[in-house]
């Protein structure tokens, strides 16, 4: 540690840190443009110069190691000059197009022209004019803004990635551009936006919408993929315009895919707003009271099962359970795909290592996922950990690129023994099991298989839980957290177990599979393939429009919060079932959302533990059953098309420009 005196502040910073680190520590803000916290120093922009005693000029405090017993002054007449020059070059050829640039009161540019710059600039020669590059339908280029901090170019090198961005030429000719133009093969486009620092990187969708002081902002969490990274969604009125991330070191850091940030506009299209009852084979517009009168009528003395959609929120699946059960049914499922998952304890379909135990981990096998689609940011992760000298991965499964180096050491379940000798020699071995994995016939033994590949690697210790299943989206594991897996799985169900089917957003499987007699309830907030097969449906709330509860993958609890009002009719699912409930006569017990999470949490206490992971280790090392023979047939992926992976998604307009762009992301990332 190194003893540092900043404006007459002492502080201890670790030695190799930088002055700004240092000024930070002692609370002084160090203006910058270049310098990002997650990204590697390059030390081009010279905004954060400092006064160092005995050092003969200002010195650029992100690139500049500290010493022990340096002091440091960070508003000096030579620091504030220095920071007035810096901006005055930077702004000889930037464009005074503030009053329609999107950047416009969330500039740092702006700000710190405030801050440090001079009221008035010198030069008077005529601005350089660059020629706007396409980088993909996400990201709108203004590139008269840039200002050549690199910021782009080394989060696409090193958090994306795809080293696709560059600069070329010198002096007042260099550009910033993707050399050849294209598209940016990348799920992480969007952070490109966050971490411009001007103007010159924009949302193309959000292009000229709205300016921020407009916006209503409300936290929430995002579900469209199972890493649950917290969000926030800005709205103007009834329409959501924005969704952007919030910092969580834990689970995200500060990035966001694709997918999750831009599909917003898919909240507006193709929505169930009101009732429909179908009548003569058809479906027709009906009232609340004649659609729940309908259910309920149809219901009494049915055998009845329920299907739980993989974004469907902790409490509407509690409240259907409890219909289901004060009906006498118990068959509930939640594996839409077929996933032959085992709830019997709750580490054998968590991701234990935890998302941040990535940055431990010295060897990795992923068995029958691609991160890299079902959870980019995750996948950013593994990244980040391989950029800092480790670990090996290996891939059991299709080749696929993972924008890291990996070794196929196998395709199908019966290579997954052998990758024991892989990780041999781990001290922090890492399985990561994909849920599509596990929707297989044999997908039982898979799970028993890779939960054994990680036991014998050391990997299931009180110190270190190696077992992790990457599931695809956020309400996957709290509908098993919740005990929505009981009685008949959909197999049966399907097979004539039962005589009607509630399905809660549930799309992921085949419709057609259903009997042509078998009454089916759709209760979901988009027009998809299971809405048309329904004979009741019931317009529900999507995740942005009602407070719910979600499980990430790792096990974390999250509360998302209501941000815009349902449209038309459509209402929170657990007033749905509760109207329905009255109509049977079944009594729930709960007539609010505060009285329905009590009784979750009297049932369920794991649900109050709001923001925290489950702990490290494996208490408990013996495994699930082996369920059978393991098949040689290879893996397949279960994502072959990251822009259209559920209803949102397809019904947005930007999703499927990026996917026509794109093509399938399988053909997209292919390495063979």
């Amino acid at each position: 540690m190194a003893k540092v005196t900043v404006d007459g502040i002492e502080v201890e910073v670790p030695s190799g840190a930088s002055v700004l680190q240092a000024c930070e520590a002692a609370g002084k803000e160090i203006p910058r443009f270049c310098y990002h916290e997650r990204l590697s120093v390059a030390g081009n922009c010279r905004m954060c110069l400092v006064e160092v005693e005995k050092a003969p000029k200002p010195v650029a405090s992100c690139s500049y190691p500290v010493a022990d017993g340096m002091k440091v002054f960070t508003d000096t007449p030579m620091v504030r000059n220095g920071r007035r020059g810096v901006m005055e070059f930077l702004l000889i050829n930037h464009p005074l197009d503030c009053p329609i640039c999107d950047q416009g009161g969330e500039c740092d540019l702006q700000d710190q022209a405030v801050a440090y710059g001079m009221d008035k600039g010198r030069y008077t020669e005529g601005k350089r004019a660059v020629k706007d590059k396409y980088v993909g339908p996400l990201i709108k280029t203004i590139m008269n803004r840039c200002i050549h901090c690199t910021r782009c170019v080394r989060f696409a090198q090193e958090v994306a990635g795809v080293p696709e961005l560059g600069a070329t030429g010198r002096g007042e000719s260099m550009e910033i551009g993707t050399y050849i133009e294209k598209a940016l093969t990348t799920e992480l486009s969007g952070n490109l936006i966050d971490i411009c620092p001007v103007g010159a990187l924009t949302s193309r969708p959000y292009a000229f919408v709205a300016r921020p002081w407009e916006l209503a902002r409300t936290d929430s969490v995002d579900v469209l993929d199972a890493l649950g990274a917290p969000i926030t969604i800005s709205t103007r009125g009834t329409e959501i315009l924005r969704i952007e991330p919030r910092e969580h070191d834990d689970i995200n850091e500060e990035w966001l895919g694709d997918r999750s940030r831009f599909s917003g506009d898919g909240l507006r299209r193709k929505r169930l707003d009101r009732p429909w009852i179908r009548r003569d084979g058809k479906l027709v517009p009906a009232t609340w009271r004649e659609a729940v009168g309908h259910v309920a009528a149809t219901l009494r003395g049915q055998r009845v099962g329920a299907l739980a959609g993989p974004t469907a929120e902790v409490e509407g699946l509690f409240a259907l359970r409890k219909l289901l059960e004060g009906m006498g049914s118990a068959n509930l499922d939640c594996r839409g795909d077929g996933a032959r998952l085992d709830a019997s304890r709750r580490d054998f379909y968590l991701f234990n290592s935890t998302i941040a135990g990535i940055d431990q981990a010295d060897r990795i096998v992923v068995i029958g996922s691609n991160p890299r689609v079902e959870a980019p940011v995750l996948n950013a992760r593994i990244r980040k950990r391989w950029n800092q000298g480790g670990p090996r991965v290996g891939v059991i499964g299709p080749k696929v690129d993972l924008t890291y180096p990996s070794e196929v050491i196998g395709r199908s379940p019966q290579d997954i023994a052998g990758a024991a000798e892989f990780l041999q020699g781990a001290e922090r071995p890492m399985v990561i099991l994909g849920r599509g994995a596990l929707a297989r016939a044999d997908g039982a033994a898979v799970l028993a298989a890779a939960w054994e590949l990680t036991r014998a690697a050391g990997g299931l210790r009180p110190d270190w839980h190696g077992f992790n299943v990457l599931h695809q989206f956020g309400g996957q594991v709290g509908a098993l957290d919740a005990g929505f897996r009981a009685g008949l799985d959909l197999e049966a169900m399907l097979a004539g177990g039962v005589d009607a089917l509630w399905l809660m957003a549930a799309d992921d499987f085949d419709v057609a599979r259903i009997p042509a007699g078998m009454f089916v309830v759709y209760q979901g907030h988009h027009g998809d393939a299971a809405a048309a097969r329904a004979d009741v449906i019931l317009p529900g709330a999507a995740y942005v429009e009602k407070d719910g509860t979600y499980v990430n993958t790792e096990g974390r609890v999250q509360r998302g919060y209501l941000a815009i009002q349902p449209p038309g009719e459509a209402k929170e699912d657990w007033r749905i079932i509760r109207a329905t409930a009255a109509g049977l006569g079944v009594p729930l017990g709960f007539d609010s959302l505060e009285e329905l999470r009590a009784a979750l949490l009297a049932e369920a206490p794991l649900f109050g533990r709001i923001g925290s992971a489950p702990p490290a280790g494996c208490a408990d090392a013996a495994g699930p059953a082996a369920g059978g023979p393991l098949s040689p047939e290879a893996f397949a992926l279960p994502i072959t098309n990251y822009w259209q992976a559920e209803p949102i998604s397809r019904a947005s307009a930007t999703m499927a420009e990026c996917a026509r762009t794109y093509g399938a992301t399988q053909k997209l990332l292919a390495a063979e």
